[in-house]
């Protein structure tokens, strides 16, 4: 972690409670469900936060997973893999607002993007909903007050280029 990084840690932890520190460290670092695994990172090791930028590192966390669908943050930019007979993992970046049929042929990798400090050029928060019962994922895009939020962060003296990347998205 960057120094940056870790002064931001520092930072957010000084603002939690004993309770709700103790609260976030009992959370699993893992949900599974039906078909499905929820995680932060990655499937392969998420104590280690390593980050599934690749194709490969997609590959490497549906190893590790039984489930057909894998959900996971960190990346902070909206990818959605899928391995399919062929062997290969491929990538490829969603339309907000268009369904994707997510076919039983495959298994899926999805990183939903960021709610704030997002990496892949786009300021606007990123989310996805995934419909059970269609068997389709759809990404969404939400403006919010980007200079609202980025004033907010240097009034907390935290590094400018934080506030930066809220307004360019990268």
């Amino acid at each position: 972690m960057s120094e940056d990084a870790q002064s931001v840690v520092a930072w957010t932890r000084s603002r939690l409670t004993p309770t709700q520190r103790a609260y976030l460290a009992g959370l699993p670092l893992t949900c599974e469900r039906v078909e499905s695994l929820y995680v932060h990172a990655n499937a392969w090791k998420p104590e280690g936060w390593e980050y599934i930028a690749s194709a490969t590192a997609a590959r490497r966390s549906l190893e590790a997973t039984r489930g057909r669908l894998t959900f996971c943050g960190h990346v902070h930019a909206p990818t959605l893999y899928h391995w399919g007979a062929t062997g290969l993992v491929a990538a490829f970046t969603p339309i907000a607002g268009v369904g994707i049929p997510l076919g039983a042929q495959r298994r899926w990798l999805a990183v939903l993007g960021s709610v704030g400090q997002p990496r892949d050029g786009n300021p606007a928060a990123s989310y996805a909903i995934h419909d059970e019962e269609r068997k389709q994922l759809t990404f969404y895009r939400v403006p919010f007050d980007v200079q609202t939020a980025a004033r907010k962060i240097l009034d907390a003296g935290l590094p400018e280029w934080l506030a930066a990347r809220l307004e360019t998205g990268v």
